[in-house]
């Protein structure tokens, strides 16, 4: 018969044969009661760090998966966090690398996630609603948000646990992660005036988004203490298309005193940004300058000229999952809440991150 491992004397983990690996097999390897460790799987607090690692390592092992209509039936709960994402968002930049640290954080835990999408045709409310109403979640993170979010309300309404990946006017109430837009167009806005620019251009996200309207009050507050000239980018977001975002550059650059410092939010509309301003024979950091922000590390490496801030989405999804079962286990408790604020740090800006409330 297989014993369970130990730190000073590890052995084999295995089934017997036609054994099926179930909480009584994970009890007789480990030699603990099943009760015992149906709650340590559960993560449940009284139960020690070491005999919930010892556990799980077992259950790994020997491929156990809980039965999850049991589950339910038993706790109430599914063991599932959704992640609500429109289909629109910059796959390259945001949202792998966020599903990636979110993953990563519920590793261990007896949660797994999904991933609920919607169209940008679709209205928004439609999948928090089914989640919500047919219980086929614990809770729910979800981003883009805006300023008054009926998402955000109809939660709040209803006590469903959830978290934003970004900030609402009632965000008091709940729980989120949010990075600094404003600080992060004032830190722009304040690098381009260093390298001398004063006709600065944002080519800012949808203005119905929060963290949209942070950023341009960041900027062109900068901008007005400068005494530089700021605008946005017209006839495309930061969402949009590249063919889009690559019209509207080259209607921006044939117009008289077109500006010679752009910031861009993403990495794929500062690409199409800077290489539509190079067909036209302006050379960057000669002619113009542009500061952006990425997740991930690849605008240096298209253009060393580009001052880069980093974004770190891997906080952000670290985070995100904690918060949201902080919430699923203790709806009483205050909600945890972090913002993530870049500075500058010499001739390029990176992260600095804020220290969390709970």
């Amino acid at each position: 018969m297989a014993k369970a491992s130990t730190p000073d004397s590890p052995k084999t983990i295995a089934l017997e044969k036609g054994e099926r690996p179930t909480l009584k097999t994970i009890a007789r390897l480990s030699g603990m009661a099943v009760p015992t460790v149906s709650r340590a799987l559960a993560d449940a607090p009284d139960i020690g760090k070491e005999t919930k690692r010892r556990v799980r390592e077992i259950a790994t092992k020997i491929g156990y998966r809980p039965n999850r209509a049991g589950v339910r039936l038993r706790t109430g709960r599914t063991n599932v966090i959704s992640l609500v994402m429109s289909t629109e968002h910059d796959m390259m930049n945001h949202t792998a690398r966020l599903i990636s640290s979110v993953t990563s954080a519920l590793r261990g835990t007896p949660y797994h996630m999904i991933v609920t999408p919607y169209f940008p045709d679709e209205d928004p409310m439609v999948p928090i609603r089914y989640i919500v109403e047919t219980g086929s979640a614990d809770g729910l993170i979800i981003n883009q948000v805006q300023p008054d979010d009926s998402r955000v309300d109809y939660m709040i309404e209803n006590k469903f646990p959830f978290v934003t990946h970004g900030r609402t006017r009632q965000c008091e109430q709940h729980a989120y992660f949010d990075y600094d837009n404003t600080t992060f167009g004032r830190l722009a806005v304040e690098a381009l005036v260093e390298r001398g620019r004063n006709r600065v251009a944002l080519l800012a996200p949808p203005e119905t988004q929060n963290y949209a309207q942070n950023m341009i009050a960041g900027a062109s507050a900068a901008a007005a203490e400068a005494g530089i000239s700021f605008s946005l980018i017209e006839g495309a977001d930061a969402h949009c298309d590249n063919p889009v975002i690559e019209q509207a550059i080259k209607r921006t650059y044939l117009a008289e005193a077109a500006p010679d410092g752009l910031i861009a939010p993403s990495i794929g509309g500062c690409v199409t940004m800077v290489s539509s301003i190079e067909e036209t024979g302006l050379v960057l950091g000669r002619d113009f300058d542009v500061v952006a922000k990425e997740a991930i590390t690849f605008l240096r490496r298209f253009r060393s000229e580009i001052l880069v801030v980093q974004e770190n989405i891997d906080l952000a999804g670290d985070f995100l999952a904690r918060a949201l079962l902080h919430r699923i286990s203790h709806p009483d408790e205050p909600p945890m809440q972090q913002l993530d604020a870049p500075s500058a740090n010499g001739p390029f800006l990176a992260s600095s991150t804020a220290h969390p409330s709970v």
